[in-house]
């Protein structure tokens, strides 16, 4: 058991949420938070104090056939092939040096996950995407055809050469974005795809037969209703699909529907709330498990990870889970994450077309020893490290176990974080009476804040997960919310 140490925890009380939808908070801190070192460690004495035999391989791959006008991720469309080809030959040397610094502890290294996202990693050809693979396994040591290794997709490219490589490869789960099956709405979200398209993808993707396909959807768009949008979920469940994702939609700034929406914000929050809710009922009376907020699993599957790998349930197989944030992360590629115990790193980050394609131009040329040292980072202290794992747990629908927080700091989490749980509690998000349903109220849950302290589990209850998105700000350190705050978009 850990032994209890003096930490220096956030004193400024967190603020009472205004609406559900603040952040999808699936890591944190977010790459807004990260800065620039004028001369950061090296990646082998970063990597020399942390465990080796339980690694995930991450490779982000920034290109996309097109951008949705939801969309704020690290990605450029319509890359010719001379830049895909000269961003993999970067991986690669990128690959060689972070294996090298691996190398240097002398301890067995092994990787128990993998995946591919971005962007749309499937934008790569069929060549590339066997040279990807090759990279990871020759340079890297990962054995992919062993491990969960999970690939994105798109409708436009996920064709049969393309799946085919990857089913032999290895792949365990393919996540599709479809977001809405109406063609209409698929309009409104910025996003043109034709009906006809995506159920050939997704035929093509049953027929592969991956153990987990995934799909997803999202809610908010403008003009959708409760029956556009039973229409989108039973089209999906048509498809059997172990897995899907319901997301609500964001207006980000730089992004091609932040100058086109202009929905009042109680209206959207009111419809998006709405939305989920009978998503939520309608997918559960489907025989499906919430896992979280946004992820509901058929029992049974390849996909029913069943709180497996998770912080405090005690857990030991892997499994990829929508907040497998973990130390231990290994990053390749622009705009790839990697998480250590003290220092969490990656390159520049924008949404802006010309800065993207600035930031892509500049791992291309960057020279292979720059790779030795970390660019852009931030550095987790006690205080960030007790935060990171009460988010990963909290916002999963098993919640969080007290014992496994107690064995890896040596505290409790309503000790160190009093208010934050006290808002919750007050809130009547938490699940106070230890049956999922919560304590019936927001003014009984008022009453039994003091039974957090005593509970074994901390769990949001349905109206908790319900806002998720704002239940992961409230446990942002001070730090990170100035970091954010003087970010500037670009």
């Amino acid at each position: 058991m850990a032994t209890s140490v003096p930490v220096h925890l956030s004193t400024r009380g967190p603020e009472e949420p205004e609406t559900p939808y603040e952040q999808y908070v699936y890591a944190y801190p977010h790459q807004k938070a990260y800065r620039l070192l004028e001369n950061g460690p090296l990646l082998s004495e970063l990597w020399s104090r942390e465990r080796l035999d339980n690694l995930s391989l991450y490779a982000h791959i920034p290109f996309c056939e097109m951008r949705c006008g939801f969309c704020n991720l690290f990605t450029r469309t319509g890359a010719p092939e001379e830049i895909t080809r000269a961003f993999l030959a970067t991986l690669r040397r990128q690959a060689h040096v972070t294996r090298e610094a691996l190398e240097a502890k002398g301890d067995p290294i092994r990787f128990t996950l993998a995946a591919f996202g971005g962007g749309t990693p499937t934008y790569l050809t069929a060549a590339e995407l066997a040279e990807l693979c090759d990279i990871c396994e020759t340079v890297m040591g990962a054995d992919l055809r062993a491990v969960p290794f999970s690939v994105e997709t798109s409708p436009a490219t996920a064709t049969a050469d393309r799946l085919a490589v990857l089913a032999e490869r290895g792949a365990t789960r393919l996540s599709i974005g479809v977001q809405s099956f109406l063609d209409e709405e698929a309009r409104a979200a910025v996003r043109p795809q034709k009906r006809a398209e995506v159920d050939a993808a997704l035929a093509r993707l049953k027929e592969a037969r991956f153990p987990v396909l995934n799909i997803d959807l999202i809610y908010g768009i403008d003009g959708q209703t409760e029956r556009s949008f039973r229409t989108s979920l039973d089209a999906a469940l048509d498809w059997e699909p172990e897995e899907i994702y319901l997301y609500p939609l964001y207006v980000r700034p730089l992004t091609g529907l932040s100058t086109r929406h202009d929905k009042a914000q109680q209206l959207w929050d009111a419809q998006r709330l709405a939305l989920y809710r009978f998503g939520r009922d309608h997918l559960l009376a489907a025989g499906y498990r919430q896992t979280s907020l946004r992820v509901f699993q058929r029992p049974g599957t390849a996909a029913d990870t069943g709180g497996r790998q998770r912080p405090g349930t005690g857990g030991g197989e892997e499994s990829i889970s929508e907040y497998n944030q973990q130390a231990g992360m290994v990053g390749l590629g622009v705009g790839a994450r990697s998480f250590t115990e003290t220092m969490h790193y990656t390159t520049d980050y924008a949404v802006a077309v010309p800065e993207v394609r600035r930031i892509i131009d500049e791992y291309i040329a960057t020279p292979t020893e720059s790779f030795r040292r970390v660019q852009w980072a931030f550095e987790m202290d006690d205080d960030e490290r007790r935060r990171m794992y009460v988010l990963q747990a909290l916002l999963e629908a098993d919640g969080m176990s007290v014992s496994g927080y107690r064995d890896r700091f040596g505290t409790v989490p309503a000790e160190d974080f009093p208010q934050e749980f006290r808002l919750l509690a007050g809130q009547g998000w938490l699940d106070l009476a230890g049956d999922g349903n919560g304590a019936g109220g927001a003014g009984r849950a008022r009453k039994s804040a003091a039974r957090v302290a005593d509970l074994d589990v901390l769990r949001l209850n349905p109206e908790g997960l319900a806002w998720a998105d704002a239940v992961g700000p409230v446990f942002f350190s001070q730090r990170v919310r100035d970091a954010l705050a003087h970010y500037k978009d670009r």
